[in-house]
């Protein structure tokens, strides 16, 4: 006979362990064969889902519920067309033209990074991860303020490895807070503060809206228009 509450605890606590290995996996694969970003992406996706039905997830708990799908979509909505105007009025500004290096390749690649690259193998997995699945099983067991801190928090530590990683966005980064180990130290703990405080951002959005369509926007937004952005400046 287990204790009241035991046998729950200790299924939420094997749920968060399988989600914390599957992601460390994909955290892995993701930036070591990032030309196969799409297929992890769809992999992690449908293991994420296989999790959240295991784990007794309904389309509520991960912000997919038909009923909140418009209100996800109209405050979505506005987070691109907020989105949209800042690299507007960005493109209009010569120093933030400046400081883009330019694009790396045609307007066909930068429209399938744009349109499928970056949803598939970046916005979907990482929100029904972060926003979804974990959200959802920290806000059932400990409430929305535990869910909305633990789940951004570890959307910054996500970010570790693409911050060490060699790239023009890194070396953009160095240039204002130099090279060096400290340097490096310094962009790493940049990096996961900012994209930790994007995922509280994030998680506002998904309380908001009751939808994870809201922050599922909201972060294409920032990534896919950036691309688009850099092939006009």
């Amino acid at each position: 006979m287990s204790l009241p509450g035991y046998g729950r605890g200790m299924s939420l606590r094997l749920t968060l362990l399988v989600w914390l290995l599957v992601m460390v996996c994909a955290n892995v694969a993701f930036n070591r064969w990032s030309a196969g970003s799409v297929v992890i992406g769809l992999a992690l996706t449908g293991g994420l889902a296989a999790l959240a039905r295991w784990a007794g997830l309904g389309l509520s708990d991960l912000g997919l519920a038909r009923s909140t799908r418009t209100n996800g979509l109209r405050w979505g909505g506005a987070c691109v067309a907020v989105a949209a105007c800042g690299y507007g009025l960005a493109l209009l500004v010569p120093a933030a033209r400046n400081a883009v290096d330019g694009p790396t390749g045609s307007w066909p690649q930068a429209l399938i990074a744009a349109f499928v690259v970056i949803p598939l193998g970046t916005v979907i997995p990482e929100e029904l991860a972060f926003r979804g699945v974990l959200w959802g099983l920290l806000r059932r067991s400990s409430g929305r303020g535990v869910a909305t801190t633990v789940s951004s928090a570890v959307f910054g530590m996500w970010h570790v490895l693409p911050a060490l990683a060699a790239g023009s966005a890194n070396q953009a980064l160095d240039a204002v807070v130099g090279g060096g180990a400290l340097g490096l130290w310094l962009r790493v703990v940049g990096t996961v503060l900012f994209t930790a405080a994007a995922g509280v951002l994030f998680c506002e959005l998904r309380v908001r809206s009751n939808s994870l369509l809201a922050p599922l926007l909201a972060h294409w937004a920032v990534n896919g228009l950036g691309v688009i952005f850099v092939q006009l400046a």
